[in-house]
């Protein structure tokens, strides 16, 4: 009979609670870091669910993908994984077929993450908040999920009850506010608040150690909205020099989504037709605004602007969160620079630089892989072959 000691069982105890994973290697012909540095012929060493190491070491690995790039996990600041089409392959359809709408957004998150965007903020539905719990515990296959839970409007609201509001969806469990300044494209994009109103949501936002993200299409609501303190514009597809300047001098994020919304929209468009705005005058109006985007983002380039990879991908466009990236290199914008947008500089607006968005030391295992080098054709993007979040792997 074995007679096991108090001496002998603390010692096993602390050689287990020591114990390392055994890590896994990747070796790829480049390692881009999200941060603008490259290594060459680079192995990257990942041990349980964080990165430990990255050199140029010979010998065998566990993954060696040939002539690849390896890039952190790319981010997308704007989704809306609850959009999907209907059973008859229609927008805002009935779901006649049981569980088809819960079927389709797990579709939504699947397809999203193996596109190589392991990080995303979907702006935002109830059904965003039991998904991304769902995701984080391993229950689902999807990106890391940050959520608004809701979406908040001006619609008459007093100051007192928009931050209400703001107070609700953080008990709620939200991990950022939405927040509605004007119309939509398909109806002009006007400021459709009052400043009283913005500030009182941004502020609110603030005093409680929140970012606010603000729908804002024309000129004076993103001015309004840059007033206010917000965190993050988005769109901005009016935005004029006075706008653009304003978010340069308050620092502000701005998100002009110009590579695959307003797209996704008019290459659907018997599917959307019929919905609400989705109807003649407001698919006119996306076609006369797509063409001025890239003009707007030059400028919001050249003004210094701090703009993070969002794509508003809505039914139809998950999965091709990328085209986003592409977009923006056609308008002007450095490759790696765009390749940052995704990364680093997401991560940053999101506040979790410190953990994503980067392949170095102690950062979350979200690794991904593309066919080729994105710095000569940034469509390769498109072409994930791996795919890592968190220390599992997903595609390989």
């Amino acid at each position: 009979m074995i007679r096991w000691t108090l001496a002998a069982l603390s010692l096993i105890t602390v050689t287990l609670a020591g114990a390392q994973p055994d890590p896994v290697t990747i070796r790829a012909a480049r390692v881009l870091d999200g941060r603008g540095g490259i290594v060459q012929n680079g192995v990257v060493e990942v041990r349980g669910s964080k990165i430990t190491r990255i050199d140029e070491r010979a010998g065998s690995v566990t993954y060696d993908l040939g002539n690849a790039t390896l890039l952190p996990g790319m981010i997308d600041v704007h989704v809306h994984l609850n959009w999907h089409f209907g059973p008859h392959g229609r927008f805002d359809e009935p779901d006649e077929l049981a569980g088809y709408a819960a079927d389709a957004i797990l579709e939504n998150a699947r397809k999203t993450l193996m596109a190589g965007f392991t990080t995303v903020q979907s702006l935002g539905a109830p059904g965003d908040r039991p998904l991304r719990n769902a995701i984080a515990s391993g229950v689902v296959v999807g990106p890391r999920v940050l959520t608004s839970i809701s979406q908040i409007v001006g619609n008459g609201r007093t100051p007192e009850e928009l931050r209400d509001e703001v107070r609700e969806a953080r008990s709620d469990g939200a991990d950022v506010i939405k927040f509605f300044a004007s119309g939509g494209i398909r109806d002009g994009g006007r400021m459709n608040v009052t400043q009283a109103q913005t500030d009182a949501v941004c502020g609110e936002a603030k005093a409680l150690g929140f970012r606010s993200l603000v729908h804002a299409h024309d000129a004076a609501a993103i001015i309004a909205a840059v007033k206010a303190g917000c965190t993050e514009i988005e769109h901005g597809f009016f935005a004029d020099d006075a706008a653009i300047k304003a978010m340069a001098d308050a620092h502000v994020y701005f998100d002009p989504n110009i590579g695959l919304v307003l797209q996704n929209y008019l290459e659907n468009h018997d599917r959307f037709m019929g919905n609400g705005s989705f109807n003649a005058e407001g698919f006119a109006s996306m076609e006369r605004v797509l063409p001025t985007l890239p003009a707007i983002f030059r400028k919001a380039l050249a003004a210094g602007l701090k703009m993070p990879l969002g794509t508003d991908a809505v039914a139809g466009a998950h999965g091709q969160n990328a085209r986003e990236i592409i977009a923006r290199v056609a308008a002007g914008q450095k490759p790696m620079d765009a390749i940052i947008s995704a990364t680093s500089l997401a991560a940053e607006s999101l506040r979790l630089d410190t953990t994503i968005g980067a392949i170095a030391p102690g950062y979350e295992a979200d690794i991904v892989a593309v066919t080729g080098d994105p710095l000569k054709d940034i469509g390769v993007l498109r072409k994930v072959s791996f795919v890592m979040k968190g220390g599992q792997v997903y595609k390989k």
